[in-house]
């Protein structure tokens, strides 16, 4: 085993550490939101509430994409990664403090910072992969095909991991209580940021040409193009799936909240393994995906929760349908979101690609930040079937979106 490692090149082992740190922090991310939302519960907030207590979280998520890209170019990757280890550890610690201080401005406070340090460390691990990935001008398309197969693998098995992450604060939370689990997880990530610290190479992703804060937004059309269409893309998920799925299935089904969590880690679980063998599905030609294969997948994606809509306003086998459109829609977010990350990458400039990383997941942070609070505002007022409709809308803006993306027929090459 050793003696592989050691035979492997130092971009793949760079690739390998980047993804160990990604791992380990969707673990405690996706741990701590169960912890937090499962420990809220216990003293009577709404499932409201509990999710107001994600907002800020959101906010910050937005603040730092943008300004976590223009970091990443002048520091390096490993730097704005590190950082972003550290402000977790931070995060988690804010939470050993006695139950009295946990108010809900203290864990609004630490949620914000745990924000800060999930954006910082994902933005790093995707910028990373174009770096890493060798690219030949003889194999283009062979290149970027590797491309979208190891940005699917990072990204699919963040959400599986995010899923697991679920169960595993629901298991720490029943084995070492609040306090305990959050100490466990603070111990874990601080000996991987340790490492972390040791492994990554210091120039991995610095600028050669230091950009300027004004260069924070993109001069990319097809980066703009690519942006708008996922903050709509993440809002037409969030809009029913953060909120108000959770609170209809508690309320309409009648399920007690370990149901209600067990089935959505289950989701997060299998939407990342349908991100992980996305090339595998879409890749159905020896070329790369482009703008079409975009807009092509958008639209059976853009009809799920129109017909989930209507089978719930007509009575039509409501579990079934809204459960099993759940599913469906699930597969075909995950390929969709898939493509997405791998064409911000591709598009993304080699010199000082977090810039462009950055300034896209800015955007799909404002996205969920969008769904988040229509999520709640709109199912309280009107219900889910509201929710279920805007997502349509959403998803068809996202489509037509597509269709100004870039095509190979236009002779649009990836920087």
């Amino acid at each position: 085993m050793i003696k592989t490692l050691s035979n492997l090149s130092s971009e793949i082992k760079q690739y390998l550490v980047i993804t160990g740190n990604y791992w380990a922090f969707t673990l405690t991310d996706g741990a701590l939101r169960m912890l937090v939302v499962l420990h809220f519960h216990t003293f009577g907030y709404s499932p409201l509430d509990i999710a107001l207590l994600f907002l800020f979280y959101e906010i910050f998520g937005v603040i730092t994409n943008l300004v976590g890209g223009w970091l990443g170019a002048h520091l390096g990757l490993n730097k704005t990664m590190n950082i972003g280890l550290l402000l977790q550890v931070v995060a988690l610690s804010m939470l050993l403090v006695p139950t009295a201080w946990l108010t809900v401005p203290w864990v609004m406070a630490a949620q914000a910072l745990s924000g800060i340090a999930k954006d910082l460390n994902k933005m790093s691990a995707k910028s990373s992969i174009k770096l890493l990935v060798p690219s030949t001008p003889d194999t283009a398309t062979e290149s970027e095909q590797a491309l979208y197969k190891w940005v699917a693998i990072l990204t699919g098995s963040k959400n599986a991991l995010k899923g697991a992450g679920f169960f595993l604060g629901g298991l720490l939370l029943m084995s070492l209580d609040f306090a305990g689990a959050v100490l466990a997880m603070a111990i874990a990530l601080t000996l991987v940021w340790i490492s972390s610290l040791i492994l990554l190479k210091k120039d991995l992703g610095k600028a050669k040409n230091k950009p300027k804060f004004k260069d924070l937004f993109s001069k990319s059309r097809a980066i703009n193009v690519l942006s708008a269409a996922r903050l709509f893309l993440f809002g037409a998920r969030d809009v029913w799936f953060v909120v108000a799925l959770p609170v209809f299935l508690a309320t309409q089904f009648g399920w007690d909240h370990w149901h209600v969590g067990g089935f959505l880690a289950l989701w997060v679980i299998g939407y990342g393994a349908v991100q992980s063998i996305a090339p595998k599905i879409t890749n159905r030609t020896n070329s790369h995906p482009d703008g079409q294969t975009a807009f092509v997948w958008a639209c059976p994606l853009m009809l799920t929760p129109a017909l989930i809509a209507l089978a719930l306003t007509f009575n039509v086998s409501i579990h079934l349908s809204l459960l099993g459109g759940l599913l469906i829609f699930g597969g075909l977010f995950a390929i969709n979101s898939s493509l997405h990350s791998y064409l911000i990458v591709s598009y993304a400039s080699d010199d000082g690609v977090s810039l462009d990383v950055g300034f896209y997941y800015m955007a799909n942070a404002m996205g969920r930040l969008i769904g988040t609070v229509l999520s709640g505002w709109v199912y309280q007022s009107y219900g889910l079937i509201a929710c279920l409709w805007i997502s349509t809308a959403f998803i068809a803006l996202t489509a037509l979106l597509s269709i100004a993306l870039p095509r190979h027929k236009s002779g649009y090459k990836p920087k």
